[in-house]
């Protein structure tokens, strides 16, 4: 049954280590212990035989719904029966400064709210994703099982049974009672601690409390607050809390078209991705975990000063959460979402050049010089040495930031960012009197300003194309006034946005590029094709805020919210039958939609 539970028919927890996914129906089909980027135990999103953990009635009528407990990631699951009515209450707790004995948890809370509802909880775990069958044994503390050098112990209020190498248990409950199952990630040399009643309760409580303190530091006070409220949230699960690295989503290998290839892993931190991600978080007041991504990111920095830049230049467009090169490989063995194969692990955008990614990084710092504490010299000399080889190397061909696998291009949102890097240079320096050739960065900056203007400009089209020397779109060059490169009524800007509704719009939601002009080096399944981008969407809707069609944007911004799941989430593209495509949550999406929101309720006053 989860192999075909739809992408939006979940909902995530996660204790700022990793994270796991819940569907509708009760089960848990995604999650890997330890960290976001490890083998997964429960994987049965990807494949039915790759491990789940299922809390769910006997009765197979029962209906579902789903909801977070306010300004809080503890997922409820309510079931609904002829016999009565159940909850499933689903969190991780998250580790405190004070609790040094802390084990990562996965915790299960069912309760009888009316009624006797007869419910089953069965725990198939299936390490390595889905490699392994595992043995199970029965201690005094719970039911036990390794995966490597992981050992993980269930723990419960009711009798468990092992059935060959899945764990089962029957709960028979009265209104009131509850039954809880607490699964247990080990260290190897950790002793399981076990979780009683009112241990659970008092997990609840301060998980519940970290949350609500956390989002009360939330400066948005605007008209969609629940729907921001929910999108910081999302972020924030994402954010890997002993690193400082934010993660372009929890999952890997959803696909963005259904039975196709477009199947990639995003359990890692983009540049790109997580430089936006600052921005959104410093725009919500969210200081803390923008400083702990510069830190970040100023390790990075420093790591490569050291490196023969060669090619790929002095960053990666991605690492791990432990600055390493996660280098792409497939899972024959896993059938893959709906049948969407390959399954990968890994990803192989790490060997791409693409030069936007230092626009966003040096303009996530500039935010964060702005708007916080502030950078230290040493990150300003490496953040110096980074744009002293982009300045020599920002007219190459590169695969741009929709990372194209075919033949490398001028991008023309390579060089907006080219661009973009440069002038925020100069602001820094200008602005805290750091050392810099302000006349060479100037030289560069009108550079690259002109050949955008003259050589990635159609005349005939009347638009800023993809790439020099094309006649295509690409839904990037929306973020032009954004990023402040030109002014939002320029009648070049105003005619650009003109052709992308033309072409790439289809209602509110928007394709990143003109699939059938615009080859990306991957094959497609001769399906639907990929579905509109939801990054794009918004940035459309910020194009419409920007330029004064402010009830356009309104509009669209609404519609947008149609596409969010039950409990406010998204992927990361939209197919054409409305399902959500791509791997889920998509950090992108969520802060995107902060950004237009922000700006639009500003103009709106």
């Amino acid at each position: 049954m989860s192999r075909t539970t739809p992408i939006a028919d979940h909902g995530l927890i996660g204790d700022l280590r990793t994270a796991a996914l819940v569907a509708t129906d009760g089960t848990i089909d995604w999650f890997c212990p330890g960290r976001f980027d490890k083998a997964s135990v429960f994987g049965s999103l990807l494949d039915p035989d790759a491990g789940s953990w299922r809390v769910a009635p006997d009765d197979a009528d029962a209906r579902s719904q789903q909801y977070y407990v306010p300004e809080t990631n503890i997922l409820v699951t309510r079931f609904m029966t002829e016999q009565g009515v159940a909850e499933v209450h689903d969190f991780m707790p998250v580790r405190r400064a004070n609790d040094p004995d802390h084990r990562q948890r996965l915790v299960r809370r069912v309760v009888t709210v009316r009624g006797s509802v007869a419910m089953t909880m069965r725990l198939s775990p299936r390490p390595d994703y889905g490699s392994l069958t595992p043995t199970l044994w029965q201690e005094a503390d719970g039911v036990r099982f390794e995966d490597g050098d992981v050992a993980l112990v269930l723990s419960s209020t009711v009798d468990v049974a092992v059935e060959d190498a899945d764990a089962v248990a029957s709960i028979d409950l009265e209104p009131g009672e509850a039954a809880l199952f607490v699964l247990e990630v080990l260290g190897p040399d950790d002793e399981a601690q076990g979780s009683s009643e009112s241990d659970v309760d008092d997990l609840y409580e301060s998980t519940a409390t970290f949350w609500r303190q956390w989002l009360a530091t939330c400066t948005y006070t605007g008209r969609w607050r629940e729907r921001v409220n929910r999108s910081a949230l999302t972020l924030k699960l994402l954010c890997h809390e002993p690193s400082g690295g934010i993660v372009a989503a929890p999952t890997t290998s959803l696909p963005e078209e259904i039975g196709g290839s477009r199947n990639w892993d995003y359990r890692f931190v983009w540049i790109r991705d997580a430089a936006f991600s600052v921005y959104a978080l410093l725009r919500l007041g969210f200081t803390e975990e923008a400083a702990a991504f510069v830190r970040w990111l100023s390790e990075r920095m420093g790591d490569s000063s050291g490196v023969d830049e060669g090619d790929l230049g002095p960053l990666r467009v991605m690492y791990d959460l432990d600055g390493e090169v996660p280098h792409e490989r497939e899972l024959d063995h896993l059938a893959g979402y709906r049948d969407s194969r390959p399954v990968r692990v890994g990803n192989a955008a790490v060997d791409q050049l693409q030069l936007d990614v230092y626009g966003e990084l040096i303009d996530s710092v500039y935010l964060y010089d702005k708007y916080s504490a502030g950078i230290s010299h040493d990150a300003w000399l490496d953040l110096q040495r980074i744009a002293d080889w982009l300045m020599d190397n920002w007219d190459r061909d590169d695969a741009g930031m929709w990372e194209v696998r075919g033949e490398p291009r001028a991008h023309t949102t390579s060089r907006l960012m080219s661009w973009v890097a440069v002038e925020r240079m100069m602001r820094v320096a200008r602005r805290r009197g750091l050392p810099g050739d302000l006349t060479e960065l100037a030289r560069v900056r009108d550079e690259i300003y002109t050949q955008v203007m003259e050589e990635c400009w159609d005349e005939d089209l009347g638009a800023f194309v993809s790439h020099i020397g094309s006649d295509t779109l690409d839904a990037g060059v929306l973020l032009m006034p954004m990023v402040k490169f030109i002014a939002p009524n320029d009648p070049r800007f105003l005619s650009t946005l003109a052709l992308v509704e033309e072409r790439l719009v289809t209602d509110s939601l928007v394709f990143r590029y003109d699939a059938e002009r615009f080859s990306d080096g991957v094959e497609s399944s001769g399906g639907q094709g990929e579905g509109t981008f939801s990054l794009c969407s918004f940035w459309y809707v910020e194009a419409l805020t920007r330029v004064g069609r402010l009830q356009d944007a309104r509009l669209a911004m609404e519609k947008m919210f149609t596409y969010a799941n039950h409990l406010g989430q998204y992927a990361e593209q939209v197919g054409l039958n409305g399902e959500q495509l791509g791997n889920f949550p998509q950090a992108f999406t969520h802060l995107s939609m902060i950004s237009a929101v922000i700006n639009l309720d500003r103009e709106l006053g």
